[in-house]
């Protein structure tokens, strides 16, 4: 695979350099289920840090093959983080820049193709790998103020911002919380063709709307009763509920399904 060969030869390119302490390899790589479609997700581990100067971390990104262009993470919460493009062969490329403190917070267990001096394979042998699952408490605080904020969007007229909307809320809500029932990492709606079963990913298709208000207001009214199904499901007593605003966000929406 393409990703194989960029990784093993950004080793070759990466070993020689004195403040390169260990590169490593997360993301599909780890679960073997890398395939034409995959990036390649790399951690570069350094002595110095890199992740505050951008054009550094674009001169290592450039050195690694035929580099297109790149940009940092920030739209994801991670400006550590370079997105690459490199051609011949055409890959998409993501490459992280950490020092050894920051390695010691992970969300898995990267594999390592340089380590100098074992200093990577000593921080995982001494720390535990952590992927951040939601906040039930977190998502109940919120989801009725969103549900009330999809129905002004609607009630207004703006459909393309409330179609977006119950994007965000598959991402954010529904997405981890069917990964979390089905035994996954709430990796958002990654691969949930694949890991959800099949019951779990009819429901999920129904909070997929088309462009016309009836179907926006169906979609998020299957979204509240899919919310209530995982809330019953996944969360324990130590969640507060708010079944008031529950009850009058769910009159509002009454309200304005009742206009036409």
């Amino acid at each position: 695979m393409i990703q194989q060969a960029f990784a093993y030869k950004a080793k070759e390119i990466l070993e020689p350099d004195d403040n390169v302490i260990g590169m490593a390899i997360a993301g599909s790589w780890l679960t073997s289920e890398i395939d034409e479609f995959s990036d390649l997700d790399l951690i570069l581990i350094t002595r110095q840090r890199i992740s505050n100067d951008r054009n550094l971390m674009l001169d290592y990104a450039k050195k690694l093959g035929n580099f297109l262009s790149g940009f940092t993470g920030e739209h994801v919460g991670e400006p550590r983080l370079l997105i690459c493009l490199y051609d011949s062969p055409l890959l998409h490329v993501d490459i992280k820049f950490l020092t050894v403190d920051e390695f010691q917070v992970r969300i898995e267990n990267p594999t390592l193709l340089i380590d100098k001096d074992k200093q990577l394979e000593r921080i995982i042998s001494q720390t535990a790998a952590k992927f951040p699952y939601p906040d039930y408490q977190w998502i109940e605080d919120r989801f009725w103020t969103w549900v009330h904020y999809a129905l002004l969007k609607i009630g207004r007229g703006e459909y393309f911002e409330a179609y977006d909307f119950m994007a965000f809320l598959r991402t954010v809500v529904f997405g981890p919380l069917l990964h979390i029932k089905n035994d996954n990492l709430p990796r958002g709606v990654r691969k949930v063709e694949t890991d959800l079963c099949a019951a779990d990913l009819e429901k999920l298709k129904f909070t997929i709307p088309t462009y016309n208000r009836q179907s926006l207001l169906d979609s998020l009214k299957y979204g509240v009763v899919l919310y209530r199904q995982l809330r019953t499901d996944l969360f324990d007593g130590n969640v507060i509920l708010h079944s008031d605003t529950d009850n009058i966000v769910m009159n509002y929406f009454e309200e304005i399904e009742g206009r036409r």
